[in-house]
C-alpha cells in the first residue's frame, strides 16, 4: 500500500470515529453503554412516553415527575425479566435488557425531574366521584385500605411507592388488574391486599379519580 493510500485510510477511519463520537447525543443504540440516559430518554423512550415523560397514548404510562426510586426499580425488573405483565415484557424487556446501572440511574433522574403537565381528563365525573372515596378511605367492608396511605393524599408517591396523580386511567385499570395476578409482578405482591378485593367497577372508579388529580403538584 502506498504512503498516500495509508494516509487516506487513516483519515477515513478518523472521520468515522469522530462521527460516531459526535453522534452520541443523538444515538438510539441501546447496546452502547456510552450513550447517556437522557439521550436514550429523548431518542428512544420518547416514542412511547413522550420527550418529557407525558405520554399521548393511554397504553403507555406517564413518567414525568415519577418517583426516582420507583423508576430505578422498575427498569431493573424489566432488565432482569422479573416483571412479566404483557405490556411490560412485550415492550420493555427488549428496551431494558442492555441498560447499564448508570443508564438506569440517569433515565430515572431525567424522568423524575420532568414537570407533569395537564392532559385531557379521561373517564366520567360520576366514576371519579366514586373513586375518590376509595382513594381517600378505602373500602372497609372489603378490607381495602386507602390508596393515599401509601401513595400520599395527593397521589404523588413516596420512594418505592409510585406517583399515581394524573396517570392514564386505562393504564391504571390494566395495572390494577395485573396486581390481582401477582405472579406477573412478584415485587408488587403488597398490592394484592388492595387489588384482589376490588371489583371491576371499583377499579374503573378509582382509576378515573386518580387520573384527575393535579399533575403539576410536587412533593
Amino acid at each position: 500500500m502506498t504512503r498516500q493510500r495509508v494516509v487516506t485510510a487513516i483519515l477515513v477511519i478518523a472521520t468515522v470515529v469522530t462521527a460516531a463520537c459526535s453522534n452520541l447525543p443523538r444515538s438510539r443504540d441501546l447496546g452502547n453503554p456510552e450513550v447517556s440516559g437522557q439521550t436514550l430518554a429523548e431518542q428512544v423512550c420518547s416514542n412511547c412516553h413522550g420527550v418529557t415523560g407525558m405520554s399521548v397514548s393511554p397504553n403507555a404510562p406517564n413518567l414525568a415527575g415519577q418517583q426516582r426510586e420507583y423508576l430505578v426499580g422498575q427498569l431493573k425488573e424489566f432488565r432482569g425479566h422479573d416483571r412479566r405483565d404483557p405490556a411490560g415484557f412485550e415492550y420493555m424487556w427488549g428496551v431494558a435488557r442492555s441498560l447499564s446501572d448508570r443508564q438506569v440511574d440517569e433515565l430515572a433522574t431525567y424522568f423524575s425531574a420532568q414537570a407533569a403537565t395537564p392532559q385531557p381528563v379521561e373517564g366520567d365525573a360520576a366514576a371519579a366521584t366514586a373513586g375518590s372515596a376509595i382513594f381517600a378511605a378505602g373500602i372497609a367492608a372489603q378490607g381495602v385500605p386507602p390508596c393515599g396511605s401509601c401513595h400520599g393524599p395527593g397521589g404523588l408517591g413516596n420512594g418505592a411507592f409510585p406517583r399515581l396523580a394524573g396517570q392514564h386511567a386505562d393504564y391504571l385499570v390494566k395495572q390494577l388488574t395485573v396486581f390481582q395476578r401477582t405472579d406477573e409482578r412478584p415485587k408488587g405482591a403488597v398490592m394484592e391486599t388492595v387489588a384482589h378485593k376490588l371489583t371491576t367497577a371499583d377499579i374503573s372508579n378509582v382509576a378515573a379519580y386518580i387520573q384527575t388529580l393535579p399533575r403539576a403538584a410536587t412533593q
